[in-house]
């Protein structure tokens, strides 16, 4: 495997911290990232920023057909060059129209991410299961424990049920800073998303449920009852949580999916007669 720093010498520049650029130097990680993965021979890969297509070429090693969308056009070059193979796309990953760019279902998206909007393209993936079957990303190890924390974790937000609701989640590889150059002052992590068909909403619209979770974690340490009164108002919330039984002391993050859903269909019904 070409060393990154090597190759950024033959690129003559550096790294670009406003695209939050840490190349990953470890053999043993790329090699663990592909086996995560799954891809093999006809596997349909999206990468999201490859950099100096480090992880392009052990994907492509394995045989997969490998769509990559660059949006440093020094980087986009050099991995036309290198690796003319690869379908490259210069565009934000952040903005780009997935089902656009990406024809039929059954992509995974297999990247390390950058860290200044791997969230963003975490939850717009996440919401194109017609074209995504699964994810396996890189983020800040902080992202990736947001991501996959359950009912009770201190660390479960609204990114949590975003996400549990459309994939089911687990971080697989866990990456210190030395794996990349240059090293960056956060650990890192590999999550695996596998998506579910559709989201699990117990037939709730995904506006409605979405719109309650993030009023129901607005404020995280404050209870389910008092962020709810401030989004709905407070006879809304009453009826809600007396109708499924929940008791409304408790903190947002101790809340389950099924019962998050619950809330959500009560408002559901309340909004539309």
């Amino acid at each position: 495997m070409s060393h990154p720093a090597e190759l950024l010498k033959r690129l003559e520049q550096r790294a670009k911290k406003r695209f939050g650029q840490h190349f990953l130097t470890s053999s043993s990680i790329v090699r663990q990232i592909v086996a995560a993965s799954g891809v093999g021979a006809e596997s349909r890969v999206l990468e999201i920023g490859p950099g100096l297509g480090v992880l392009t070429e052990a994907l492509l090693a394995e045989g997969a057909d490998v769509t990559a969308i660059e949006l440093d056009r020094d980087m986009a070059g050099f991995v036309r060059d290198r690796l003319p193979e690869v379908r490259l796309i210069e565009a934000d990953g952040a903005r780009v129209d997935f089902s656009a760019v990406l024809d039929g279902d059954g992509w995974a998206c297999v990247s390390n991410l950058p860290y200044n909007a791997g969230t963003r393209m975490i939850t717009r993936m996440l919401d194109e299961p017609k074209t995504f079957s699964r994810l396996v990303v890189m983020v800040q190890r902080e992202v990736a424990e947001r991501l996959v924390a359950p009912a009770g974790d201190r660390k479960r937000g609204s990114l949590s049920v975003f996400t549990q609701a459309r994939a089911t989640a687990r971080i697989c590889i866990r990456v210190p800073p030395g794996a990349f150059h240059p090293p960056p002052k956060v650990h890192s992590a590999v999550v695996d998303m596998r998506l579910h068909d559709e989201p699990q909403l117990g037939g709730v619209a995904e506006d409605v449920f979405d719109t309650l979770v993030r009023a129901l974690f607005v404020q995280p340490r404050k209870t389910s009852r008092n962020n709810l009164s401030a989004a709905y108002g407070r006879s809304a919330a009453d009826a809600a949580l007396a109708a499924t039984e929940l008791d409304g002391t408790r903190r947002p993050a101790t809340l389950s999916l099924e019962e998050i859903v619950a809330l959500a269909r009560c408002f559901e019904a309340g909004a539309t007669g």
